[in-house]
């Protein structure tokens, strides 16, 4: 789960992480009320958006007066960020946050994140932060800093010593470095992150360690421990689809192809996905309906699938603890009530396999079946064209 910048800011706040104040708005009427709390020389109006890359957009925008704050709201609010991140869709902009200027001498990247292959929390950091970062490490990569945390012993003053000095904070801000990295972990651990950056985090001209933007993520699995958390999520920065598919249990991941794809076990979805691309074919989304699924749970996975862009659906189920016969159930149910004109390709194998080809033999519906993995996914890719 993701939240917007001013959240991750007010929860700096909460661990003290230094951060500037600021204020959110939805309208120019707003900003320019939010301006005026903070009684500042300058201003900065920023676009709320889940995604990266606003201020390259124009999302990001510096105003030396109130009525500057209020035309920059205007142009922000209603703006759509396109990037790769955000897809070609792009994310639409509905609030700003009006924070007070700093003077920055220097800028800093700085992170929390899981390490999967060494099950441990990495610090992540870099002495060269700011919008530039991405290239930076695709490209210098030597400019990246990782520290290894043990989640047992957290993070010690020795280890978050080491990150200062190969970024280069100035030997006066390092005990200050070390307070706020090590508030940053205890957000981290305490609220089930899954990522806490600071970019940039810098240092003003007055000599003070401030982040000014921040982005937190959190482990969806642990979120029903934190209520609050659950407070801030924003359903309109999400995709429609994922959002629905979580009411329902599923894991599911919207993607650009054409081939619609529904299967049991994140495994033999990637399989899946991986042979249909063998095939020339791009699956339109990534679709696991887990391993206890019910008639109810597959008919609401299929509706996911009837989406414009898909061309041909594939569904293959390897029945173990989820019977074929009711997959077949929820495949018949959904179908009928979407109104398919789609080809549909399946590929049931394992527990009462034989009873659900029949249940789709005895549907009446133009359903393709195949035997094998190998079969069915080319049938889906030519018949999507």
């Amino acid at each position: 789960m993701k939240i917007h910048e001013y959240q991750a800011k007010e929860l700096f706040a909460k661990y003290n992480v230094t951060t500037q104040e600021g204020y959110v708005a939805e309208t120019k009427e707003q900003a320019v009320e939010c301006a005026k709390k903070l009684n500042a020389s300058m201003y900065v109006v920023k676009a709320q958006a889940h995604c990266g890359g606003r201020g390259k957009a124009g999302g990001v925008k510096l105003a030396r007066s109130i009525e500057e704050v209020e035309a920059a709201a205007e142009k922000i609010i209603g703006m759509r960020i396109v990037n790769k991140q955000t897809g070609a869709e792009g994310k639409l902009v509905r609030k700003v946050l009006v924070t007070d200027a700093v003077n920055i001498k220097k800028e800093y990247y700085l992170s929390l994140a899981i390490d999967n292959e060494h099950a441990a929390i990495v610090i992540i950091a870099s002495g060269a932060g700011g919008t530039e970062i991405e290239e930076i490490a695709a490209n210098q990569p030597e400019l990246i800093v990782k520290q290894l945390v043990s989640p047992i012993t957290g993070i010690k003053d020795y280890q978050a010593r080491y990150v200062a000095n190969r970024i280069g904070i100035p030997k006066a801000n390092v005990k200050e470095f070390i307070v706020m990295l090590k508030n940053m972990y205890k957000l981290f651990v305490e609220k089930d992150c899954s990522l806490v950056e600071v970019n940039p985090l810098v240092e003003t001209e007055e000599g003070k360690l401030i982040a000014i933007d921040g982005k937190v993520n959190f482990d969806d699995n642990a979120t029903f421990r934190h209520p609050d958390i659950l407070e801030l999520r924003d359903i309109h920065e999400e995709n429609p689809k994922e959002y629905e598919a979580g009411q329902h249990d599923l894991n599911y991941v919207s993607l650009d192809g054409s081939i619609g794809c529904m299967v049991n076990g994140a495994g033999l979805a990637m399989a899946t996905m991986d042979i249909i691309h063998a095939f020339g074919g791009e699956p339109a989304n990534f679709l696991d309906v887990g391993g206890t699924a019910t008639t109810e749970r597959v008919t609401a996975a299929f509706k996911l699938l009837s989406d414009k862009q898909v061309k041909a659906i594939l569904v293959n189920i390897f029945g173990g603890i989820v019977k074929c016969d009711v997959i077949a159930e929820g495949i018949v149910i959904a179908a009928r009530e979407v109104g398919l004109n789609v080809p549909l390709v399946v590929r049931l194998d394992g527990t009462n396999v034989e009873r659900g080809k029949e249940i789709l033999k005895e549907s009446g519906l133009k359903i393709y079946a195949c035997d094998d993995l190998r079969s069915a996914a080319k049938k889906a890719v030519e018949m999507a064209g």
